[in-house]
């Protein structure tokens, strides 16, 4: 997993726990969407590298058999 969806990982796991921990509802409402936010983004940092890796392997096999 590349870096940066570590990170955003991370950062949905972070306003994940301050949300559970606030008493203030608008509060845990607004982390509660950063939270989808940092997965979105985690969601598509990962399929990129996967369509990226894919891509790679392709390239190379069609070096082989030429």
């Amino acid at each position: 997993m590349a870096t940066s969806a570590r990170f955003y990982l991370a950062q949905a796991e972070s306003c994940a726990q301050a949300a559970a921990s606030t008493q203030l509802s608008n509060q845990r409402e607004t982390l509660l969407r950063s939270e989808a936010a940092w997965l979105a983004l985690a969601a598509r940092e990962i399929a990129t590298q996967t369509a990226r890796a894919e891509r790679e392997r392709e390239r190379i096999e069609d070096q082989g058999h030429d």
